[in-house]
């Protein structure tokens, strides 16, 4: 038979509570009231923050979003089906507010909102977490645009010009080529060391495969993060994903990196939103949107800046694109985010089925940075396009009326019909800002002015491949100066007079 010692029992009773340290775990935990069509209504969760993720009992471990915090439940949407969940299961509140793991292990990979990869490539290694929801910079921190982020697109850079640091808005009914526009840009960010992020939110997994597909092509992917909230996604994942990639786009930004983020496109966005509303019970407002629909899009593209060197002198620039109804730019959700950028890239529906691609309407479209966003060789040879194409839009339209014109208004429009097809360009083709430069010169200083409309495009093709082939130093020195000098007027005026004897 064991004898028990008494002092060994008692010395192990002593080190136990000597070792005890009296740590308390509160878990703040609710019950499911009510839960359907995305929406929980949660009782007693009396610590929850608004924002808060909170972790739902059912098989698929359902994380929900607790965004309507009333006196008596909690409101919270959710971020999956949550078809497990059962009235009076148990919902825990985690003390976190909504946050994604980023990193240089996001760029060339396509994430959902929650940011886990999508494209069957494995896991991503995050390096830190981002809040989804962060504070945008303050205005200490940043400075005025003064760098141009170059689109490619020759009527955009030359006319209508983003700066890095910008948020210039692309608006125009379905089908108008908005989102080539933004790929195009992306495209042409290969040489200018820029970190792309392209939200795709309630689109068809089929347009977003192909912009992927386009993208890959181009060798475009390996400096871009794809974030896809798709159509079938549900509407609280729909209204993240904005956030998710402004969360990504911020990890380079304060790394001192230029980046260009594109919400694609933000109307839909708003749809999610007000359908969520809705749900929860919140007031409608105008276009039964709630209340705060304005705030849902400030908060967001009030984000992009360009920071002050002492932050990094890093930028964040935006391209939200929104859709309008049969060119309605006056509806809620247009004027409201035309309001908050600075300009916007309007594209009709008449230029785009008369052959006009980019179909870009340069009467209506601004950029509220201007020349700032210019370098100084492009405001040289660019500064009276807006206003000659300006005004031949508006002698075109007096001259159907009219059958004997005199020589200045025949020698206006047929200019301005050469600058019309000049800036015609294809998709997925951008040219750099050197080549530009060119090409609006030989349009500007009438070398074009007794060219066959239709031989235009031939003709600035001929161009840049004679400089390139026989003046590259034209292309260098323009990359170096920044500024077209009369070396480099001469040089294209000869190129000019060479190419135009053979056509």
């Amino acid at each position: 038979m064991a004898v028990v010692n008494p002092d060994e029992i008692s010395n192990i009773i002593k080190e136990s509570i000597l070792k005890y340290t009296g740590e308390q775990t509160i878990e703040n935990v609710g019950t499911v009231l009510q839960v359907g069509d995305g929406i929980a209504r949660v009782y007693g969760l009396d610590e929850v923050m608004s924002g808060e993720l909170i972790q739902f009992e059912d098989e698929e471990r359902t994380v929900g979003i607790a965004l309507n915090l009333e006196n008596d439940n909690v409101g919270a949407v959710l971020m999956g089906e949550g078809i497990g969940i059962l009235e009076g299961s148990s919902v825990t509140a985690t003390g976190k507010i909504a946050q994604i793991p980023v990193g240089e292990g996001c760029l060339g990979r396509i994430l959902d909102p929650l940011a886990n990869p999508i494209d069957g490539k494995g896991a991503i290694a995050g390096t830190e977490t981002r809040l989804i929801e962060s504070m945008a910079p303050g205005i200490i921190s940043r400075q005025s645009v003064c760098e141009p982020l170059q689109t490619g697109i020759t009527a955009i850079d030359a006319m209508i010009p983003i700066g890095r640091g910008q948020r210039e808005l692309i608006i125009g009914d379905r089908q108008t080529g908005k989102t080539s526009i933004a790929l195009d840009t992306i495209i042409n960010q290969k040489t200018e060391d820029v970190v792309c992020v392209y939200v795709a939110i309630g689109q068809k997994a089929s347009s977003v495969a192909q912009a992927v597909t386009v993208l890959e092509e181009k060798d475009a992917l390996k400096y871009t993060v794809i974030v896809a909230a798709n159509a079938n996604d549900a509407a609280t994942l729909q209204y993240i994903a904005p956030y998710t990639g402004a969360a990504i786009a911020e990890y380079f930004m304060y790394k001192g990196k230029a980046t260009l983020i594109i919400y694609d496109d933000l109307t839909k966005q708003a749809q999610a939103y007000r359908q969520m509303s809705l749900l929860l019970k919140r007031p409608p407002g105008r276009e039964a949107y709630p209340g705060d629909v304005f705030y849902l899009h400030s908060r967001l593209l009030e984000r992009a800046a360009k920071l002050n060197e002492s932050m990094g002198g890093g930028s964040m620039t935006a391209l939200p694109v929104i859709e309008t109804q049969a060119g309605d730019v006056s509806a809620y959700i247009p004027t409201n985010v035309i309001s908050i950028t600075d300009g916007q890239i309007f594209l009709s529906n008449d230029l785009f089925n008369s052959g006009i691609r980019p179909a870009i309407n340069v009467g209506i479209s601004v950029s509220r940075v201007g020349s700032a966003a210019q370098i100084k060789a492009m405001k040289q040879v660019a500064g009276t396009l807006k206003l000659e194409l300006a005004q031949f839009d508006e002698l075109e339209a007096f001259s159907q009326f009219s059958s004997d014109l005199d020589k200045n208004t025949q020698k206006q429009l047929a200019r301005g019909k050469r600058l019309r097809e000049l800036l015609k360009q294809p998709q997925g083709s951008p040219y750099s800002v050197e080549e530009q430069v060119a090409i609006i010169f030989a349009g500007t200083t009438g070398f074009l002015d007794k060219i066959e409309v239709d031989q235009v495009i031939p003709y600035t093709k001929s161009l840049l491949d004679y400089l390139h082939m026989s003046k590259p130093e034209f292309f260098n020195e323009i990359k170096s100066s920044k500024v077209l000098s009369d070396a480099g007027k001469e040089i294209l005026n000869q190129a000019n007079a060479e190419i135009r004897e053979n056509f």
